[in-house]
């Protein structure tokens, strides 16, 4: 058995996991102060519901994009000589880091697909979440769904770039990149 891969397994898992309840416990206190102090809305209000649970459902996705990344980090890292503490105390660092990176743009996303909506249209959502008008919840759902899906693989590049990756030999290096570069460019 290969016990750095094991621990990797064990320290997924339970990084996942506490992070996604974390993310989706502070998200959901966002929405729900965002309902109660800005939009005035009490806590039985269906259309709201739905924008939330569609909130909760892209910010999510979005997030759970950088999970590529941080294995990508942690392999690198495990090729090093260090010792498993050191390990884990580094996957949790940099883990963290692509994580609030990949949490703060998917908000950005999320409001900024809702105030697209608002400047769009001429239906106050503002309003119409008021007057639970679920028609308007769901296209709400809709944009901010999208725009998650459109963007993920935008996330997960930009933080894919803070990886650590090591230097290549300057003839691999510069192969690789004519490589690319021709790929590309053809």
């Amino acid at each position: 058995m290969n016990d750095k891969v094991a621990l990797l397994g064990i320290v997924e898992i339970l990084s996942s996991l506490s992070c996604g309840i974390a993310i989706l416990f502070v998200t959901y206190r966002l929405m729900k102060f965002y309902a109660k102090k800005k939009l005035g809305l009490v806590e039985n209000n269906l259309a709201y519901n739905i924008l939330t649970a569609g909130v909760l459902f892209s910010v999510g996705y979005t997030v759970s994009g950088v999970i590529n990344p941080i294995l990508n980090s942690y392999r690198i890292l495990s090729d090093s000589d260090i010792s498993s503490w050191e390990l884990i105390g580094s996957f949790v660092g940099y883990g963290g880091l692509y994580i609030l990176v990949a949490y703060v743009i998917a908000l950005l996303i999320t409001f900024s697909g809702i105030a697209i909506y608002g400047n769009m249209t001429k239906i106050s959502e503002i309003k119409s979440l008021k007057d639970n008008d679920i028609g308007v919840a769901f296209t709400l759902v809709a944009i901010v769904v999208t725009l998650a899906i459109f963007c993920g693989n935008g996330v997960e590049l930009l933080v894919e770039s803070f990886i650590p990756y090591p230097e290549l030999p300057n003839g691999i290096g510069a192969f690789f990149e004519l490589e690319v570069n021709e790929h590309f460019l053809t």
